[in-house]
């Protein structure tokens, strides 16, 4: 069976998750899989760009180097990347027919999309010195937690999947931040608990944890300062750039701008026409972040959201920089009924319509998921991610 077929028998997403199952079947072939340095990726917002800075830098230093990152836009194959490339087909079917060799079936079959994908992953990167892996869901339970670790990196932290998480930021940080092991670094929070909580943790693991801020040495922070202005990076993704040169410091080895001087990874506030702007955001910190980088500015929201999602925040949020949403369809279980959207959008004041065409003259900004994403670019044919 193909890996198409394979994965296509697996659900996305569950309403209970058996939290045992997957640390069973990696213990089962541990021994069989390749051991690379993992550095475990793990917060709210901003860890598919912080990972693909710092995989890109290690490839350029001559690292051979793996990015593991989800949910995908277009392609599978844009969740497992080495050196400089997402995987290809072939590759891909060769590293799954490997993996239902080495599971029993039964195992193979029990395994939700994310942890066989997870492993999947992991028989790709066979040979890699270092494996920038990133959490799906959580941090202490997710499927990529079970890995040994040479670092921790932590993302923001806000409000996310409060029903597997907890409804506070002190329980979704602690869930988020009992991942951690030997070494951690945490980037710029914006909710000052979140330190305190990583503090008490680390020491009752007797971790090494160090902040952003003082990896920061006055060649760092201009470096970034100058990389971001150059490539016309928002302010969260300099703060991305920033975390991840910290990172390669933390390794040992020195950042110069030349290694990191890269766009982030695709969907991140990324201009795919001289009008449009495409980001995968879909919370509250990714809207406040976004609206910071529009001040000043009016643009059409390209819009839907999930139905769990903190859409009335988000558009309180994103209101002063939008002139008018337009709802686009997404042909998807979890996506919100239309008039519950637009009771929303009445009760904000926004002005909304159907999306049907671009407008030249128009400034648009496309947010909401990464299946608004998709969708987005298949509506206007594009295919394959735009670099």
């Amino acid at each position: 069976m193909t890996l198409d077929d394979f994965l296509a028998q697996k659900p996305l997403f569950y309403d209970v998750i058996d939290y045992e199952r997957f640390p069973k079947a990696y213990r089962e072939i541990a021994h069989l899989l390749p051991h690379p340095k993992i550095i475990h990726l793990v917060g709210t917002n901003g860890k598919g760009s912080t990972g693909r800075f710092l995989a890109t830098a290690l490839h350029r230093s001559g690292k051979k180097v793996g990015h593991y990152t989800s949910p995908h836009i277009l392609r599978f194959n844009e969740r497992i990347w080495m050196d400089g490339s997402d995987i290809n087909d072939e590759a891909l079917e060769a590293a799954h027919k490997k993996l239902l060799a080495l599971l029993a079936l039964e195992v193979a079959e029990s395994l939700s999309y994310f942890e066989y994908t997870t492993l999947l992953a992991m028989v790709v990167y066979a040979g890699c010195e270092y494996v920038v892996c990133e959490a799906g869901l959580g941090g202490e339970f997710d499927a990529t937690a079970v890995f040994d670790k040479v670092l921790s990196i932590f993302t923001p932290i806000d409000f996310d999947h409060a029903a597997f998480l907890g409804g506070t930021i002190a329980s979704i940080a602690a869930t988020k931040l009992r991942s951690m092991q030997c070494v951690a670094l945490l980037g710029k929070q914006k909710h000052p608990e979140v330190e305190t909580i990583a503090r008490t943790i680390a020491e009752e693991k007797g971790c090494t944890l160090l902040s952003v801020s003082e990896m920061f040495t006055p060649k760092i922070e201009e470096q970034a300062l100058h990389l971001a202005t150059k490539n016309g990076l928002s302010e969260y993704l300099r703060d991305n750039l920033a975390l991840a040169m910290a990172a390669y410091t933390l390794l040992g080895y020195e950042a110069t701008e030349s290694l990191f001087d890269q766009n982030a990874l695709f969907g991140r506030l990324s201009r795919i026409a001289p009008n449009i702007t495409l980001d995968v955001g879909h919370n509250a910190l990714a809207a406040d972040s976004i609206a910071k980088a529009y001040v000043g500015k009016k643009v059409t929201l390209i819009y839907n959201t999930y139905a769990d999602k903190e859409f009335r925040e988000i558009l309180s949020l994103l209101k002063p920089i939008i002139e008018r949403v337009e709802i686009i369809d997404v042909d998807e279980g979890r996506i919100v009924e239309r008039s519950i959207l637009e009771s929303v959008l009445q009760e904000l004041n926004i002005p909304y319509r159907s999306f049907e065409e671009i407008n030249n003259n128009q400034e648009y900004l496309v947010f909401g998921s990464f299946s608004v994403a998709e969708t987005f670019l298949k509506r206007i044919h594009v295919t394959s991610p735009l670099v």
